[in-house]
């Protein structure tokens, strides 16, 4: 799930890549000049026109842009017009284009938590057994549970996305923090150590509900059980682990969070030394190294998420996939550009080039490993634990955020917010569910 707020694009229109770019990417990626890879039919023979809208952000997408035009080079019969969409905009204006049936994009790179739900309404492909998903054994087991329902598939993992400790290496040394935080206990002290030493603050969270879940997992919950129909995250551990994080900031550990924006607010803050450590993806290391505390890239540490009291650790699983709609009408040549777009190759360069983590587990190669950041959040991932995808899930955290929110400020309880929370979702999005207490 891609929680950047400072990078994305808007709708960007329609484009095609420039020639001369092209001979550079494919070089690159080292595309194959063979066009056989189904069964010994040859994929270069199909033809069609697939419209594709991408969601990543503006240090993203000019190289997939260009790797959309490397696809057309190998595949000369299928034409692709690239679009880039606001991810925040994404889910809805592919839902308000399926229920009019106008521009509705042939391959759409949707979020994990959008999968249920799309896959409900009946708006996907089921790609199962298609050109589109090629070596299945290969894809990490943590980004498969997200596009598989009812042992049928319907997307295909492009980039996965935990979540880890991000740490100033500097203030944790000149505060004398000797060594990183593994616990959220550990933390805490590290925290204010820090802020007791050098006078930055220790720690900052960020408001959005989707960066709670390392704390509802670190104590073996979750926000809802779907196989037993059960809200939990009103439940004794829920509780245990979101009191952790109020804790943490009415204790001083951490500063108290703005109500608004306070994703950019805990970058900017991060990139200017004037914070030691954050929660966060792969997807802000870039953003980080434009700060001039982070000019030096070796001063930034990574880690997995702290573990709570249960002495586990849990990063929730985000990424997107390249899913195809039902409704396409060159569905085929749809197939083949997912594949193409996912394959091995692809994922190494989209690392190289990008930072991003690969779902596949062949695209870990040497030079994707030989990174630093990339090695510390393939580390990180170990930690991870797939998500728990319903149709609900966008709803879900729409309504628990304003508690979240909330809490980290001090403005409720975490049991006041936690059961608001739970009761919204039992009558309004989940009514045949009950509530654990």
């Amino acid at each position: 799930m891609r929680r950047d707020r400072s990078g994305m694009w808007g709708m960007s229109g329609i484009s095609h890549v420039a020639a001369s770019t092209v001979l550079a990417v494919t070089a690159s990626l080292g595309v194959a000049a063979c066009g056989t890879e189904s069964g010994g039919a040859d994929l270069t023979e199909i033809s069609g026109k697939v419209t594709w809208w991408d969601t990543s952000g503006g240090a993203e997408a000019p190289f997939f842009n260009q790797l959309v035009a490397a696809f057309e080079k190998k595949y000369p019969k299928i034409d692709v017009t690239y679009v880039n969409v606001d991810f925040f905009e994404a889910q809805a204006a592919y839902l308000k284009a399926v229920q009019t049936g106008t521009g509705v994009p042939d391959v759409l790179r949707a979020d994990v938590g959008w999968m249920a739900g799309f896959v409900e309404d009946g708006h996907l492909a089921d790609l199962t057994g298609t050109p589109a998903l090629g070596g299945e054994d290969d894809f990490l087991e943590t980004t498969t549970a997200g596009v598989t329902f009812d042992d049928r598939t319907y997307g295909v993992p492009q980039v996965t996305d935990p979540l880890a400790l991000l740490y100033n290496k500097r203030l944790l040394e000149e505060a004398g923090v000797s060594r990183v935080p593994a616990t959220w206990k550990e933390l805490k002290e590290a925290a204010l150590t820090v802020k007791r030493e050098t006078g930055a603050d220790g720690l900052a969270l960020n408001t959005d509900a989707y960066f709670s879940l390392p704390f509802l997992h670190g104590e073996q919950t979750d926000l809802i059980d779907p196989d037993v129909s059960t809200i939990s995250i009103a439940g004794p551990d829920a509780l245990r682990g979101v009191s952790t994080a109020a804790d943490l900031v009415s204790s001083g550990a951490a500063r108290k969070p703005p109500e608004k924006d306070a994703y950019g607010a805990m970058q900017t803050a991060f990139k200017r030394g004037e914070v030691a450590m954050v929660i966060n993806g792969p997807w802000a290391t870039a953003d980080v190294f434009e700060g001039k505390e982070f000019e030096d890239q070796r001063n930034l540490g990574i880690a997995p998420v702290p573990a709570g009291s249960s002495g586990k650790a849990g990063s929730p699983t985000g990424g997107h996939n390249l899913v195809v709609s039902q409704s396409s009408a060159d569905i085929e040549a749809a197939q083949v550009f997912v594949g193409f777009m996912t394959a091995p190759e692809q994922q190494e360069s989209a690392a190289v080039e990008l930072g991003l983590l690969p779902t596949r587990k062949t695209a870990y190669s040497k030079r994707v490993l030989s990174d630093p950041v990339r090695n510390s959040f393939y580390f990180a991932h170990t930690k991870s634990v797939p998500r728990r995808s319903i149709p609900e899930s966008a709803a879900l955290f729409a309504a628990y955020e304003p508690h979240w929110t909330a809490i980290l400020r001090g403005e409720q309880t975490p049991q006041e917010g936690l059961t608001e929370t739970a009761e919204k979702w039992k009558d309004d999005l989940l009514p045949g569910y009950r509530v654990e207490r």
